[in-house]
């Protein structure tokens, strides 16, 4: 046994010389063993896995509280090794992963960003509103016409009214004919999450106004229009759009495809800006298209839609078409006064929708270029409800754009001061859509 002891004595201290001697060795070693280690463990836990799955197969499922102490001791043996596997892979994550609010574990909605691309500003005057109030759930709506179907339903956990196309027709609204030179027309849009492909879509035609009728043909056969088309598919991705214009001699000037960044399960926002000749086409708070010559400035255009679903179902509410660009800087800086539609709310909440980025953005930079200039902000807002819910609704908002403009766009909260005056002040009928839509603006007036 003495010799035993001794002889094993003898290889620790060899051993130990070893190390000391050569430790490029013993670093090589090192690495090797905790690779390997690594590797048994992940071995390890697949086997534990498969084991656990074949025996599930002949015994009974724990009852819930039995699962419940059997993870929590399965977390704690393993929690050695996985806190050394976190420790090992931190550096190798990436930064772009998404904000997670640990008290409530959703994902931090983004605020405005002042440097962002998207610069739709809506037009300054609504001239057509178009959310189906009007409309009994199952009719067609009243002020539109079709060759084909429709009907006007609900969506769950989507607000208001919602026009459903059928597969395949032409559509648009009876007050709607000529559009002005210069305007802008924005919709929400939604699929069902059994839309067949990106074959299916929803195409937006500006024909001549003469041109704009139920024996429309969409396949290209017209002369002199411009449009654009949407193909969405449930999950987001592989969603795309095309744009194309063709002249008064039948010819197809353009066309053009894009990805499309559809957000799946929720109403997405499309926007069109026709200045002049140019047209700027936006999903979301995205820039699709910017195309400087779809139109002949020769030419009076008007608007259709136009359907064609192989699968599933597809959806369009709160149409609206405004008239001009806003001249902010000058309407602010010169006149003093600036009213604006364009940021819009959550109805019934302060909480400013994303679509208003745009509008804020032009205001923070006209405050931005004249440092000494303060302003005064005002709610509006229209006649439905109780007067003093709207008294206070009309403060909160205008508290809430003063907010976003300071903390989203760098603009001195001492520039600033708010109020609100409720529905006390239209400037349009408290009586349909398009009135109520202008009556609900937040208006700048310079101090």
């Amino acid at each position: 046994m003495k010799k035993l002891l001794t002889l094993l004595a003898l290889c620790i201290a060899w051993h130990c010389q070893a190390q000391i001697v050569n430790p490029k060795e013993v670093v090589k070693r090192k690495s090797t063993d905790r690779t390997n280690s690594i590797i048994d463990r992940t071995i390890d836990k697949g086997l534990d896995k498969m084991e656990d799955g074949i025996g599930s197969v002949f015994k009974k499922k724990d009852k819930p509280e039995e699962k419940s102490k059997n993870k929590e001791v399965s977390e704690s043996s393993d929690s050695e090794s996985l806190d050394r596997e976190s420790t090992e892979r931190q550096e190798a994550k990436t930064q772009s992963s998404p904000v997670v609010n640990k008290s409530s574990n959703e994902a931090i909605k983004p605020t405005f960003n002042a440097n962002s691309k998207f610069d739709f500003v809506p037009g300054e005057k609504l001239i057509a509103m178009e959310d189906f109030s009007q409309d009994a759930v199952g009719d067609f709506p009243a002020k539109w016409n079709t060759n084909s179907g429709g009907e006007i339903v609900t969506i769950d956990g989507q607000e208001g009214h919602w026009l459903q196309f059928a597969k395949e027709g032409i559509y648009y609204p009876e007050f709607v004919n000529e559009l002005p030179e210069n305007f802008t027309m924005e919709y929400d849009m939604m699929i069902s999450d059994d839309l067949s492909n990106n074959y299916s879509g929803l195409m937006v035609y500006f024909p001549q106004v003469s041109e704009r009728k139920l024996s429309f043909d969409f396949l290209f056969h017209y002369n002199a229009y411009s449009a654009f088309d949407l193909h969405p598919v449930p999950d987001g991705s592989g969603s795309v759009g095309y744009i194309w214009q063709v002249d008064t001699d039948g010819e197809k000037m353009f066309e053009n495809q894009k990805d499309l960044q559809w957000e799946k399960g929720k109403s997405n926002h499309v926007a069109i800006w026709k200045q002049k000749s140019r047209l700027r086409v936006y999903l979301n708070e995205n820039k699709v298209w910017d195309i400087p010559k779809a139109f002949d400035s020769n030419l009076k255009y008007s608007m259709l839609f136009a359907t064609r679903i192989w699968e599933g179902n597809l959806y369009m509410s709160n149409l609206k078409v405004a008239v001009g660009a806003p001249d902010t800087r000058s309407k602010l800086i010169t006149e003093g006064r600036f009213s604006t539609t364009g940021i819009l709310f959550d109805v019934n909440s302060d909480r400013i929708k994303p679509s208003s980025e745009g509008t804020l953005k032009e205001i923070a930079k006209v405050l931005t270029e004249n440092p000494t200039v303060k302003i005064k902000i005002i709610g509006h807002t229209d006649a439905d409800g109780a007067d003093a819910a709207n008294q206070t609704l009309s403060e909160k908002r205008a508290a809430s754009v003063k907010k976003t403009l300071s903390n989203d766009f760098g603009i001195a909260a001492d520039r600033m001061i708010t109020e609100g005056k409720g529905e006390s002040q239209p400037v349009d009928k408290n009586d349909t859509p398009q009135g109520k839509a202008n009556n609900r603006r937040v208006e700048f007036v310079k101090l």
